[in-house]
């Protein structure tokens, strides 16, 4: 596992089994508990967090509806690997935030990112809607107005992003969006552009995102998409290598700035 570099701490659950679930699933995701492993027994968990055997049973069932654990006769129940985590439901993105982010997650981030919101892009030049426009302009507007390290400037361009997704029309992507939107914006407050020159490429990129969508020309909308999630890995130290190397990304100075 690799060191955290963020954690965002989420808000307490309200109940007893969701905040046992929440505590194990946080507990499965920073490593203490490791994959493949047994968990403690019913008798030790039910002391440990003071409650009743059916609450403790109900917040495992939470977990293995989730992908985190499962139950095995004679074996008992065990932290599943990874790779079955459902990383869209809303708890397993939030516990991660608890647990602190690290550069795989990030990367990972990335990744879905790129086989989505360039595709979003195009459609929104095609299919964008005055309202969707006007939200978009609004977006880069409050960009420019706040300080880049500041929560609204994250809070911003999350907007942006979710705002393209909306106007491509596409429910799966609009879903998508919402589904991972802490995500984004933990992402979006680590790689906050705080050097002017920085600053300047964002909005720049973000501005041609927006001019592309209004002008419908969906090839510079998915480039420019594409440039600002690379850009932003960058930023944070954690490039997605495999997919685009930094050399080859498009250099900011091309094309007009709007």
């Amino acid at each position: 596992m690799t060191s955290r570099i963020l954690v965002i701490p989420t808000r307490r659950a309200h109940s007893n089994h969701a905040e046992v679930a929440r505590s194990i699933g946080v507990d499965i995701i920073a490593g203490r508990y490791a994959e493949e492993t047994r968990l403690p027994g019913d008798a030790e968990l039910t002391a440990m967090f003071g409650v009743s055997r059916p609450v403790l049973r109900e917040s495992v069932k939470t977990l293995v509806a989730k992908g985190l654990l499962t139950t095995k006769a004679r074996v008992g129940t065990v932290v599943r690997e990874r790779t079955a985590w459902n990383m869209f439901d809303a708890d397993v993105l939030a516990w991660h935030l608890d647990a602190g982010i690290d550069k795989r997650f990030l990367n990972d981030l990335a990744e879905i990112r790129l086989a989505v919101e360039p595709r979003a892009a195009v459609l929104a030049a095609a299919r964008r809607s005055q309202q969707d426009i006007s939200e978009l302009r609004r977006c880069m507007d409050r960009m420019r107005l706040d300080a880049s390290d500041s929560a609204s400037f994250a809070d911003a361009d999350l907007a942006l992003h979710v705002a393209v997704a909306r106007a491509s029309g596409n429910l799966f992507m609009r879903s998508i969006g919402h589904v991972i939107e802490a995500a984004l914006r933990a992402s979006f407050l680590l790689s906050a552009p705080v050097e002017p020159e920085d600053r300047d490429t964002v909005l720049l990129w973000h501005q041609k995102i927006v001019d592309a969508i209004v002008a419908g020309d969906a090839a510079t909308a998915s480039e420019a998409m594409v440039y600002v999630i690379h850009n932003g890995m960058r930023r944070h130290d954690g490039s997605v290598v495999e997919t685009a190397p930094a050399d080859a990304l498009p250099s900011a100075g091309t094309g007009e700035q709007a």
